[in-house]
């Protein structure tokens, strides 16, 4: 997806870490209760430092929306969830993306021209009447407005299961995207084999696949991953477990199976912060998951030691756009009365996205 972000005055970019530092505090100041700043998990150390609240997506979207005495939302985040949170937001309030360049390549890898021509596929060979799609919450509001108006449901990695379960209670098959790992993931853990659950490629007629077998799978599962969490290999956990015999392997559902396997605590960001929280010390935990958060749970458990399992310890590079200049060009443009990034869901979007997160909060 095309995004045109403006390079910074160079009173930002070559200003000094303390000086920026300064400026964000004074413009925070100025702005009081009307801002809100928000920071997901795996924002930077001198990002998340102003955050007013720290999570995952959907939980800052819903926290802006239950503090509507707010009215500009900055989200440091990336684009999908600052549009999660204009959908759940109400009129009166505004939510801004300090860099419009901050995307997720999950999220990009389904589009709604793609979807709609899958969809269109699968009903050209089946009932599509019998079919559920569900979109992970890495997605653009368009994807989930898809599924509020075709009877789908959005979930995290969290709830994958209960809506699933759910899905597949209304009908035969699920079109799940757009991350294939969570999907299998969670296929597997619902008692699901290889053959019941098939990758569908959007760039291939049928998904790549063949008439039969697109009509006896459960699961049709969008190709698409996390650029970060795909980079775990099963020869990371060995060579932990290797140096660490009774360490504790921590792996994130977006990662592949067969990483997911090797772990012993599988599950979203915030039970991985949690599962860390409760270890015992002492403890050497190695987590499969972004490397900000993975520095933040070592520095706030010092009688634990955790680490990356990744040896290059890639970051999420779209996360990392948002930094303290593009946060102070936002900061002082808001003090000065200029909106700068507003980011915007059209009313039809809005409706139908926000049906699809309704339900589900009522599968769970």
């Amino acid at each position: 997806m095309l995004r045109l972000q403006a390079p910074l005055p160079d009173d930002y970019t070559l200003a000094t870490d303390d000086a920026l530092a300064d400026r964000i505090a004074a413009a925070k100041a100025t702005l009081g209760d009307r801002l809100l700043i928000l920071g997901h998990h795996y924002q930077r150390d001198e990002v998340i430092r102003w955050a007013d609240q720290i999570g995952d997506s959907f939980k800052l979207a819903r926290f802006a929306a239950d503090n509507d005495r707010a009215t500009d939302i900055v989200f440091c985040g990336v684009h999908f969830m600052a549009e999660s949170a204009d959908v759940l937001t109400a009129d009166h309030q505004r939510v801004i993306l300090p860099d419009l360049n901050a995307g997720c390549s999950m999220a990009d890898m389904a589009d709604l021209d793609q979807v709609e021509e899958a969809w269109d596929e699968i009903a050209g060979i089946t009932d599509i009447a019998r079919v559920v799609p569900v979109t992970y919450m890495n997605s653009a509001a368009a994807l989930k407005a898809f599924v509020g108006r075709h009877g789908g449901a959005v979930c995290t990695s969290s709830n994958a299961r209960a809506v699933l379960d759910w899905a597949l209670a209304r009908g035969d098959k699920v079109l799940f995207f757009p991350d294939q790992h969570l999907g299998r993931n969670t296929g597997y853990t619902m008692g699901y084999g290889e053959a019941d659950m098939l990758v569908w490629n959007p760039r291939l007629e049928l998904g790549g696949n063949e008439e039969r077998e697109v009509k006896g799978a459960t699961l049709l599962l969008w190709k698409g991953h996390c650029s970060v969490h795909q980079r775990f290999r099963p020869e990371h956990v060995e060579a932990f477990r290797a140096e660490h015999p009774d360490g504790i392997v921590m792996v994130h559902p977006e990662c592949a199976h067969e990483v997911v396997e090797l772990g012993d605590i599988v599950g979203s960001t915030d039970a991985i912060i949690k599962a860390v929280d409760a270890a015992a010390a002492g403890s050497v935990i190695g987590v499969a998951t972004e490397i900000h958060l993975v520095n933040r749970l070592d520095n706030e458990s010092p009688d634990k030691t955790v680490v990356c399992l990744d040896p290059l310890v890639c970051p999420c590079s779209t996360m990392s756009r948002i930094d303290p200049q593009h946060l102070a060009w936002i900061l002082e443009g808001l003090a000065a009365g200029e909106v700068r990034n507003r980011i915007v869901v059209d009313p039809d979007t809005t409706e139908w996205a926000k049906v699809a997160l309704e339900r589900m909060l009522a599968i769970t």
